[in-house]
Protein backbone atom coordinates (compact mmCIF):
# COMPACT_ATOMS: atom_id res chain seq x y z
CA UNK A 1 0.00 0.00 0.00
CA UNK A 2 1.49 3.33 -0.81
CA UNK A 3 2.11 5.67 1.61
CA UNK A 4 0.46 8.85 1.45
CA UNK A 5 3.03 11.01 3.58
CA UNK A 6 4.68 13.40 1.61
CA UNK A 7 8.49 13.24 1.50
CA UNK A 8 10.76 16.55 2.00
CA UNK A 9 14.16 18.00 1.18
CA UNK A 10 15.64 21.25 1.95
CA UNK A 11 14.78 22.41 -1.41
CA UNK A 12 10.83 22.34 -0.79
CA UNK A 13 11.86 24.62 2.09
CA UNK A 14 10.10 27.94 1.16
CA UNK A 15 11.42 30.78 3.07
CA UNK A 16 9.51 34.20 2.94
CA UNK A 17 10.87 37.03 2.37
CA UNK A 18 11.17 39.60 4.66
CA UNK A 19 9.92 43.86 4.29
CA UNK A 20 13.82 44.51 3.48
CA UNK A 21 14.14 41.93 0.48
CA UNK A 22 14.51 42.80 -2.86
CA UNK A 23 11.75 41.37 -5.30
CA UNK A 24 13.01 38.53 -7.42
CA UNK A 25 13.34 38.26 -10.88
CA UNK A 26 12.86 35.13 -12.69
CA UNK A 27 15.27 36.15 -15.38
CA UNK A 28 18.71 34.30 -13.89
CA UNK A 29 22.05 34.75 -15.27
CA UNK A 30 23.05 32.13 -17.87
CA UNK A 31 26.81 31.79 -16.20
CA UNK A 32 27.87 29.90 -19.59
CA UNK A 33 31.46 30.70 -18.25
CA UNK A 34 30.98 28.11 -15.69
CA UNK A 35 33.74 25.20 -15.10
CA UNK A 36 32.49 21.93 -13.79
CA UNK A 37 33.60 19.78 -11.27
CA UNK A 38 32.53 17.18 -8.70
CA UNK A 39 31.69 18.18 -4.97
CA UNK A 40 33.85 16.48 -2.60
CA UNK A 41 33.26 18.07 0.77
CA UNK A 42 30.19 19.53 2.16
CA UNK A 43 30.57 21.53 5.72
CA UNK A 44 28.85 24.74 6.88
CA UNK A 45 27.89 26.32 4.11
CA UNK A 46 30.81 25.94 2.00
CA UNK A 47 31.67 23.05 -0.53
CA UNK A 48 35.08 21.73 -1.37
CA UNK A 49 34.78 20.57 -5.63
CA UNK A 50 37.37 19.18 -7.77
CA UNK A 51 37.11 20.93 -11.35
CA UNK A 52 37.86 19.22 -14.40
CA UNK A 53 41.49 20.26 -14.37
CA UNK A 54 41.90 18.68 -10.83
CA UNK A 55 42.02 21.75 -9.12
CA UNK A 56 39.91 22.01 -5.03
CA UNK A 57 37.87 24.93 -5.01
CA UNK A 58 35.84 26.20 -1.92
CA UNK A 59 32.85 27.34 -2.82
CA UNK A 60 29.62 28.65 -1.71
CA UNK A 61 26.31 28.59 -2.74
CA UNK A 62 24.85 31.60 -5.51
CA UNK A 63 22.00 33.20 -4.18
CA UNK A 64 19.94 32.30 -6.76
CA UNK A 65 20.44 28.72 -6.23
CA UNK A 66 17.73 29.22 -3.20
CA UNK A 67 17.63 26.00 -0.52
CA UNK A 68 18.69 23.46 -3.78
CA UNK A 69 20.50 21.21 -2.19
CA UNK A 70 24.28 20.42 -3.01
CA UNK A 71 25.67 17.35 -1.66
CA UNK A 72 29.12 15.50 -2.12
CA UNK A 73 28.95 13.34 -5.23
CA UNK A 74 26.82 16.43 -7.33
CA UNK A 75 28.03 17.67 -10.64
CA UNK A 76 28.34 21.58 -10.46
CA UNK A 77 29.07 24.61 -12.48
CA UNK A 78 31.52 26.94 -10.43
CA UNK A 79 32.33 30.82 -11.23
CA UNK A 80 34.32 33.30 -9.55
CA UNK A 81 38.10 32.41 -8.37
CA UNK A 82 38.48 29.21 -9.50
CA UNK A 83 42.10 29.21 -8.84
CA UNK A 84 42.21 27.28 -5.69
CA UNK A 85 44.02 29.62 -3.85
CA UNK A 86 44.41 30.07 0.08
CA UNK A 87 41.14 32.25 1.28
CA UNK A 88 40.16 32.12 -2.13
CA UNK A 89 36.02 31.55 -2.55
CA UNK A 90 33.91 30.38 -5.85
CA UNK A 91 30.30 30.49 -6.47
CA UNK A 92 28.09 27.24 -7.06
CA UNK A 93 25.60 28.46 -9.77
CA UNK A 94 24.53 25.17 -11.39
CA UNK A 95 23.93 21.58 -10.36
CA UNK A 96 23.28 19.08 -13.05
CA UNK A 97 20.75 16.52 -12.87
CA UNK A 98 21.22 13.34 -10.83
CA UNK A 99 21.95 10.02 -12.16
CA UNK A 100 21.09 8.54 -8.65
CA UNK A 101 20.35 9.87 -5.16
CA UNK A 102 20.73 8.12 -2.10
CA UNK A 103 18.26 8.88 0.56
CA UNK A 104 17.51 8.52 4.11
CA UNK A 105 14.74 9.78 6.87
CA UNK A 106 16.01 10.25 10.73
CA UNK A 107 13.60 7.16 11.39
CA UNK A 108 9.92 5.89 9.98
CA UNK A 109 7.87 8.46 10.76
CA UNK A 110 10.11 11.42 9.65
CA UNK A 111 8.76 13.24 6.51
CA UNK A 112 12.40 14.90 5.51
CA UNK A 113 14.59 13.11 3.38
CA UNK A 114 18.50 13.39 4.24
CA UNK A 115 20.50 12.68 0.76
CA UNK A 116 23.11 10.93 1.73
CA UNK A 117 25.51 11.20 -1.08
CA UNK A 118 24.52 12.06 -5.16
CA UNK A 119 25.60 10.42 -8.42
CA UNK A 120 27.08 7.42 -7.12
CA UNK A 121 26.89 4.01 -9.20
CA UNK A 122 27.60 1.44 -6.49
CA UNK A 123 26.80 1.31 -2.67
CA UNK A 124 29.18 -0.47 -0.46
CA UNK A 125 27.10 -1.83 2.30
CA UNK A 126 30.04 -2.66 5.15
CA UNK A 127 29.14 -5.40 8.12
CA UNK A 128 30.99 -6.91 10.45
CA UNK A 129 30.96 -10.27 10.89
CA UNK A 130 31.87 -10.48 14.30
CA UNK A 131 32.30 -7.56 17.12
CA UNK A 132 29.60 -6.39 16.73
CA UNK A 133 27.71 -9.07 15.38
CA UNK A 134 26.14 -8.70 11.60
CA UNK A 135 22.49 -7.07 11.58
CA UNK A 136 20.60 -8.37 8.85
CA UNK A 137 18.14 -5.66 9.34
CA UNK A 138 20.25 -2.57 8.27
CA UNK A 139 21.91 -4.57 5.80
CA UNK A 140 18.30 -5.33 4.08
CA UNK A 141 17.56 -1.41 4.69
CA UNK A 142 20.25 -0.34 2.85
CA UNK A 143 19.69 -2.46 -0.10
CA UNK A 144 16.30 -1.35 -0.38
CA UNK A 145 17.31 2.35 -0.52
CA UNK A 146 19.63 1.34 -3.16
CA UNK A 147 17.71 -0.09 -5.56
CA UNK A 148 15.39 2.94 -5.00
CA UNK A 149 18.00 5.32 -5.54
CA UNK A 150 19.02 3.85 -8.16
CA UNK A 151 22.89 2.64 -7.18
CA UNK A 152 23.88 -1.01 -7.60
CA UNK A 153 24.56 -2.64 -3.98
CA UNK A 154 27.69 -4.67 -3.15
CA UNK A 155 27.77 -6.02 0.18
CA UNK A 156 31.32 -5.97 2.15
CA UNK A 157 31.73 -8.20 4.90
CA UNK A 158 34.36 -7.36 7.31
CA UNK A 159 36.39 -8.70 9.84
CA UNK A 160 36.20 -12.18 8.54
CA UNK A 161 39.01 -13.38 10.54
CA UNK A 162 37.27 -13.42 13.94
CA UNK A 163 33.93 -15.60 12.16
CA UNK A 164 33.17 -17.16 9.12
CA UNK A 165 31.20 -14.83 6.52
CA UNK A 166 29.07 -17.63 5.35
CA UNK A 167 26.06 -17.55 6.87
CA UNK A 168 25.48 -14.00 6.92
CA UNK A 169 26.37 -14.02 2.95
CA UNK A 170 24.24 -16.45 2.43
CA UNK A 171 20.92 -14.32 3.14
CA UNK A 172 21.38 -12.88 0.18
CA UNK A 173 22.42 -14.83 -2.42
CA UNK A 174 18.85 -14.81 -3.75
CA UNK A 175 18.19 -10.89 -4.19
CA UNK A 176 21.45 -11.46 -6.98
CA UNK A 177 23.42 -8.74 -4.71
CA UNK A 178 27.17 -9.11 -4.78
CA UNK A 179 28.55 -10.30 -1.78
CA UNK A 180 32.11 -9.50 -1.10
CA UNK A 181 34.44 -10.46 1.72
CA UNK A 182 36.86 -7.44 2.46
CA UNK A 183 38.48 -8.37 5.85
CA UNK A 184 42.15 -7.08 6.59
CA UNK A 185 43.27 -10.30 5.38
CA UNK A 186 41.40 -10.66 2.44
CA UNK A 187 42.65 -9.68 -1.44
CA UNK A 188 40.74 -6.66 -2.91
CA UNK A 189 41.07 -7.59 -6.43
CA UNK A 190 37.23 -8.22 -6.86
CA UNK A 191 36.25 -4.93 -5.61
CA UNK A 192 38.17 -2.99 -7.79
CA UNK A 193 36.97 -4.43 -10.19
CA UNK A 194 33.76 -2.96 -9.53
CA UNK A 195 34.96 0.31 -8.33
CA UNK A 196 37.83 1.17 -10.01
CA UNK A 197 37.13 4.09 -12.77
CA UNK A 198 33.42 4.86 -10.70
CA UNK A 199 31.60 6.75 -8.19
CA UNK A 200 31.35 4.47 -4.96
CA UNK A 201 29.82 5.18 -1.93
CA UNK A 202 30.41 3.48 1.20
CA UNK A 203 27.91 3.08 4.63
CA UNK A 204 27.79 1.41 7.66
CA UNK A 205 27.76 0.94 11.46
CA UNK A 206 30.44 2.42 13.36
CA UNK A 207 33.02 0.26 14.49
CA UNK A 208 32.02 -2.15 11.41
CA UNK A 209 36.00 -1.52 9.80
CA UNK A 210 34.85 1.01 7.06
CA UNK A 211 37.45 3.59 7.22
CA UNK A 212 39.99 0.65 7.79
CA UNK A 213 38.34 -0.35 4.50
CA UNK A 214 38.58 2.95 2.98
CA UNK A 215 42.56 3.38 3.97
CA UNK A 216 43.20 -0.28 2.39
CA UNK A 217 41.23 0.59 -0.90
CA UNK A 218 43.16 4.58 -0.92
CA UNK A 219 46.26 4.68 1.27
CA UNK A 220 46.76 7.88 1.63
CA UNK A 221 43.47 8.67 2.77
CA UNK A 222 44.35 8.22 6.67
CA UNK A 223 40.92 8.23 7.75
CA UNK A 224 40.41 8.20 11.59
CA UNK A 225 39.62 4.30 12.59
CA UNK A 226 38.22 3.05 16.40
CA UNK A 227 38.31 0.30 17.67
CA UNK A 228 35.35 -1.39 19.09
CA UNK A 229 34.64 0.01 23.07
CA UNK A 230 32.52 -2.85 24.38
CA UNK A 231 30.05 -5.20 22.29
CA UNK A 232 28.50 -3.87 19.22
CA UNK A 233 29.40 -0.20 20.32
CA UNK A 234 31.25 1.38 17.41
CA UNK A 235 33.10 4.59 18.20
CA UNK A 236 31.96 7.21 15.35
CA UNK A 237 35.24 8.22 13.21
CA UNK A 238 34.05 9.34 10.36
CA UNK A 239 31.89 12.82 11.03
CA UNK A 240 31.27 14.51 7.29
CA UNK A 241 31.05 12.49 4.05
CA UNK A 242 34.04 13.18 2.01
CA UNK A 243 34.91 11.64 -1.39
CA UNK A 244 38.29 10.24 -1.93
CA UNK A 245 39.98 9.44 -5.00
CA UNK A 246 41.01 6.04 -5.83
CA UNK A 247 44.81 5.26 -7.10
CA UNK A 248 43.47 3.58 -10.29
CA UNK A 249 41.08 6.01 -11.39
CA UNK A 250 37.53 6.64 -9.81
CA UNK A 251 36.12 8.03 -6.69
CA UNK A 252 34.73 6.51 -3.45
CA UNK A 253 32.60 8.46 -0.58
CA UNK A 254 32.94 7.53 2.66
CA UNK A 255 29.86 8.47 5.16
CA UNK A 256 29.61 8.75 8.58
CA UNK A 257 28.60 5.74 10.21
CA UNK A 258 25.37 5.36 11.45
CA UNK A 259 23.08 3.45 13.76
CA UNK A 260 19.98 3.30 11.57
CA UNK A 261 18.26 3.76 8.22
CA UNK A 262 15.16 5.12 7.89
CA UNK A 263 12.72 4.50 4.85
CA UNK A 264 9.97 7.25 5.35
CA UNK A 265 9.92 8.04 2.14
CA UNK A 266 9.96 4.78 0.45
CA UNK A 267 6.50 2.39 -0.17
CA UNK A 268 6.38 -1.54 -0.62
CA UNK A 269 5.94 -0.44 -4.56
CA UNK A 270 9.28 1.23 -4.67
CA UNK A 271 10.83 -1.76 -3.40
CA UNK A 272 9.63 -4.23 -5.53
CA UNK A 273 9.90 -2.53 -8.77
CA UNK A 274 13.71 -3.14 -9.78
CA UNK A 275 12.96 -7.10 -9.55
CA UNK A 276 10.33 -7.08 -13.03
CA UNK A 277 9.27 -10.82 -12.51
CA UNK A 278 7.42 -10.28 -8.88
CA UNK A 279 6.73 -6.59 -10.08
CA UNK A 280 4.70 -8.31 -12.96
CA UNK A 281 3.29 -10.93 -11.05
CA UNK A 282 2.04 -8.81 -8.39
CA UNK A 283 -0.18 -6.72 -10.99
CA UNK A 284 -2.39 -9.74 -10.57
CA UNK A 285 -2.94 -9.55 -6.75
CA UNK A 286 -6.21 -8.44 -5.06
CA UNK A 287 -6.13 -4.61 -4.06
CA UNK A 288 -4.63 -4.01 -0.78
CA UNK A 289 -2.02 -6.99 -0.99
CA UNK A 290 1.22 -6.80 0.93
CA UNK A 291 3.05 -9.34 -0.44
CA UNK A 292 3.26 -11.04 2.95
CA UNK A 293 2.26 -14.90 1.41
CA UNK A 294 -0.20 -16.67 3.89
CA UNK A 295 -1.88 -16.12 6.26
CA UNK A 296 -1.65 -11.88 5.90
CA UNK A 297 -2.26 -12.42 1.99
CA UNK A 298 -3.32 -15.78 1.33
CA UNK A 299 -4.46 -14.94 -2.68
CA UNK A 300 -0.27 -13.14 -3.06
CA UNK A 301 0.26 -14.11 -6.80
CA UNK A 302 3.94 -14.96 -5.51
CA UNK A 303 2.56 -17.87 -3.80
CA UNK A 304 1.96 -19.45 -7.67
CA UNK A 305 5.42 -19.58 -8.26
CA UNK A 306 6.78 -23.16 -8.53
CA UNK A 307 8.35 -23.54 -5.09
CA UNK A 308 12.46 -23.92 -5.09
CA UNK A 309 12.48 -22.29 -8.32
CA UNK A 310 14.79 -19.26 -8.65
CA UNK A 311 12.10 -16.80 -8.95
CA UNK A 312 10.14 -18.69 -5.83
CA UNK A 313 13.07 -17.76 -3.73
CA UNK A 314 13.84 -14.29 -5.07
CA UNK A 315 10.29 -13.50 -4.07
CA UNK A 316 11.40 -15.08 -0.12
CA UNK A 317 13.80 -12.78 -0.05
CA UNK A 318 12.03 -9.47 -1.45
CA UNK A 319 9.60 -10.38 1.31
CA UNK A 320 12.34 -10.02 3.62
CA UNK A 321 13.24 -6.83 2.51
CA UNK A 322 9.50 -5.77 2.79
CA UNK A 323 9.44 -7.05 6.54
CA UNK A 324 12.64 -5.04 7.16
CA UNK A 325 10.47 -2.03 5.48
CA UNK A 326 7.30 -2.10 7.33
CA UNK A 327 9.51 -2.93 10.77
CA UNK A 328 9.89 -0.05 12.96
CA UNK A 329 13.45 1.45 12.31
CA UNK A 330 13.99 1.95 16.02
CA UNK A 331 14.92 -2.05 16.11
CA UNK A 332 18.24 -1.14 14.86
CA UNK A 333 18.78 0.77 18.17
CA UNK A 334 17.34 -1.12 20.55
CA UNK A 335 18.96 -4.06 19.18
CA UNK A 336 22.65 -2.24 19.71
CA UNK A 337 21.33 -1.35 23.33
CA UNK A 338 20.58 -4.64 23.69
CA UNK A 339 24.25 -6.08 22.49
CA UNK A 340 26.20 -3.49 24.98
Amino acid sequence: MARSRRSYDESDVRIRPGKGSRPRTKDRPKHEDAVFGMVTTKDRGRWGVVLENDTLVTCMRARELGRTSIEVGDRVGVVGDITGKKDTLARIVKREDRTSVLRRTADDSDPYERIVVANAEILLIVAAVADPPPRTGFVERALIAAFVGGLTPVVCLTKSDLADPSEFAAEFADLNVTVLTTGIDDELTELHSLIDDRLSALIGHSGVGKSTLVNRLVPDAQRETGEVSGVGKGRHTSTQSVALKLPEGGWIIDTPGIRSFGLAHVSPDDVIAPFEDLAQAAENCPRGCTHAGPPADPECAWDKFEEGSPTWRRAQAVRGLLAALRSNNEWDLKQLDQER
